[in-house]
C-alpha cells in the first residue's frame, strides 16, 4: 500500500510540475489550461480555479470512471473533467491529456483551421494534419464528443474557437506533443503570411509513420538502450 500511495504523490506532483512547465513555456495563461493522469480505476484531475503557483499535490481531484470524484476541501474537478474522462476511457493506449490555450494553436482554431502537413513533425500527432474539432461550449458533452472524435486516429487536435488537446502514453510525452503541435501552428501562421504553403504529400507521412518509432522525446528504458 506504501507503494500505492507513493505512485499517486508522485503522480500529483508531476501533475503540479506540468502545470507550472505550461505557464514557463508560455503555451498557458492563467488558470485556463488543464491535465489528466490515467491512475487505478480512474484518473487524476486539475481541480478547478485553483491557481498553479499555489497548487498543491494535495488538490488534484481523483475521479473514477463513473465520473464520480472526491477532493481535498472545496476543491472541485476542472470544469473540462468530461472530455479528460471521456478520452482515457476511449482510448486506453493514453496515460495523460493535456488542455491548454497555446496562442498560435488558438489563433488556428479561432479559423476553425485544421494545421496540414507543412513539416515532417506533423506525424507526431499520428497522421497528415491536426484536425480541429467543431465548437460546442466548454466542459459539455457535446464538445467531449467532438474532441473524442477528433482524436479517433490522432494524438493531438485543437478545438474550434478554444484551444489544444495533447495525448500521451505519460505525461511528459503528452506535454512534449502539446510544445510541439504550438510549434507548428506558429510555423502554419508564419507561412500563411506568405501565402499557400506546399504541403507533404500523404504518401511521405505514411513513409514517416512506419520510420516514427521513439522519434522525439524518448522513455528512459529507451534512451538507455539507444
Amino acid at each position: 500500500m506504501a507503494g500505492d500511495h507513493n505512485e499517486e504523490f508522485d503522480l500529483r506532483q508531476s501533475i503540479v510540475d506540468a502545470c507550472r512547465e505550461m505557464t514557463a513555456l508560455g503555451i498557458n495563461q492563467g488558470t485556463s489550461g488543464n491535465i489528466s493522469v490515467r491512475f487505478g480505476e480512474g484518473m487524476l484531475v486539475t481541480p478547478s480555479g485553483v491557481p498553479y503557483d499555489r497548487m498543491t499535490p494535495e488538490d488534484i481531484v481523483f475521479m473514477d470512471w463513473t465520473g464520480a470524484w472526491k477532493a481535498v476541501g472545496d476543491n472541485v474537478p476542472s470544469s473540462e473533467w468530461r472530455f479528460h474522462l471521456d478520452i482515457l476511457k476511449a482510448k486506453p493506449e493514453v496515460g495523460a491529456v493535456v488542455h491548454a490555450h497555446p496562442i498560435y494553436c488558438t489563433i488556428i482554431a479561432i479559423m476553425n483551421m485544421k494545421i496540414p502537413a507543412i513539416h515532417y513533425m506533423i506525424a507526431a500527432a499520428g497522421g497528415n494534419d491536426i484536425p480541429c474539432a467543431p465548437y460546442a461550449q466548454y466542459g459539455t458533452a457535446a464538445l467531449s464528443e467532438a474532441a473524442v472524435a477528433a482524436l479517433q486516429d490522432r494524438r493531438a487536435c485543437l478545438l474550434a474557437h478554444h484551444g489544444l488537446i495533447a495525448t500521451g502514453p505519460h505525461l511528459a510525452k503528452a506535454l512534449w506533443l502539446a510544445v510541439e503541435v504550438e510549434v507548428l501552428a506558429k510555423q502554419y501562421h508564419g507561412c500563411l503570411q506568405l501565402g499557400t504553403p506546399p504541403l507533404l504529400s500523404d504518401e511521405e507521412i505514411d513513409s514517416l509513420l512506419k520510420r516514427w518509432g521513439q522519434y522525439g522525446l524518448r522513455d528512459k528504458k529507451n534512451v538507455a538502450a539507444a
